[in-house]
C-alpha cells in the first residue's frame, strides 16, 4: 500500500467573512467583472457574490490544474517510460484543464490572481507521490464543482459546472489506471492509491466510484481551505510541502479534439 501524499482531509465550514479573508489572502478579487469570452461561455445573467465566489475558486484550482499537467509531462523523469496511452491521457488532460480554466475565465472577465504553487515535497520525482496527489486533486475538484451544481444561480452556470465536474471525474479515473503501469523502476506497479479521503483504496477497478464524492463540501470555503496549501506559502508550510520551489503556471491556447458544443 502507498501512503505517500498528505490528505486533503474535509475542513470545517468557514463563515462568510473568514472566506473573504481567506480569498484575499490569495489574491482573489471579488469584485464584479465584465463577461469575456462569450465564444466558449455560456450567456448567463449578472453574476451574484456567490457566483463570483465559487467561479474564483474554480479559476484558481483549473490554474493548478494546468500546472500540474504541465511539469508532469515537462520534469518528470517517470513520465517517458509510461505507456504510450498513459502519456496520450496526461497531455489530453493539460488541454482540457486548459480549456475549463479559459471558459471560467471568460465568465469572471479576470485571469487567476495565481500564478505560482507549492507541491509536496519530491511531487515530481516520485511517481507514486504524483499519482496520489493527482488523484486527491481531482477529487477535490470534483467535490467544488459538485457546490457550484448546487449553489450556483442559474441553469447555464449549473450545466457548466456539471460539465467540467465529469471531466475531472475522467482524470481522477485515468490516473487510478495509470497507477498499475508504472514501471518497476519508478515505484511500480501502483495498487493502492491514496486520494482526498486519506486511506489507500485498490486501484481495481479503476472506476470504484458508484456516485462522484462531495466529500462532505456544503460550502465553496471547504474547496479553497483544501487547496490553500498548494498556493499560500504559510498553508504550505504547515502541511509539510516543499516551499523552497515555486512552480509557475503557463497559460496557452488548448487544442481539443472535438469542438467544445453549446451550453
Amino acid at each position: 500500500m502507498e501512503r505517500d501524499t498528505p490528505a486533503l482531509a474535509p475542513p470545517g465550514p468557514l463563515d462568510r467573512p473568514a472566506f473573504l479573508r481567506g480569498l484575499a489572502a490569495i489574491g482573489v478579487s471579488c469584485a464584479a467583472p465584465a463577461l469575456v469570452g462569450r465564444a466558449t461561455a455560456p450567456a448567463v445573467a449578472p453574476l451574484t457574490a456567490g457566483d463570483r465566489a465559487i467561479l474564483a475558486a474554480a479559476s484558481i484550482a483549473e490554474t493548478l490544474a494546468v500546472t500540474t499537467y504541465t511539469h508532469i509531462i515537462a520534469s518528470a523523469p517517470f513520465y517517458q517510460r509510461l505507456f504510450p496511452e498513459d502519456q496520450a491521457y496526461l497531455q489530453a488532460a493539460r488541454q482540457q484543464e486548459m480549456a475549463h480554466y479559459l471558459l471560467v475565465r471568460g465568465l469572471i472577465g479576470v485571469p487567476s490572481p495565481v500564478a505560482t504553487f507549492f507541491y509536496p515535497g519530491g511531487m515530481f520525482a516520485s511517481a507514486p507521490r504524483t499519482v496520489n496527489t493527482l488523484v486527491a486533486l481531482e477529487e477535490a475538484f470534483i467535490a467544488a464543482y459538485l457546490v457550484g451544481v448546487r449553489d450556483l444561480s442559474t441553469p447555464d452556470l449549473r450545466v457548466a459546472a456539471a460539465r467540467i465536474m465529469g471531466v475531472e471525474s475522467d482524470h481522477r479515473t485515468m490516473a487510478r489506471v495509470m497507477a498499475p503501469g508504472l514501471d518497476p523502476r519508478d515505484g511500480g506497479p501502483l495498487r493502492f492509491v491514496t486520494g482526498s479521503v486519506g486511506k489507500p483504496e485498490a486501484v481495481d477497478p479503476a472506476c470504484n466510484n458508484g456516485y462522484e464524492r462531495t466529500l462532505g463540501w456544503t460550502h465553496i470555503e471547504q474547496a479553497v481551505a483544501a487547496l490553500r496549501p498548494f498556493v499560500d506559502p504559510a498553508a504550505a508550510a504547515k502541511a509539510g510541502f516543499d516551499t523552497a520551489k515555486r512552480y509557475a503556471f503557463a497559460p496557452f491556447t488548448p487544442t481539443l479534439p472535438t469542438p467544445l458544443g453549446a451550453f
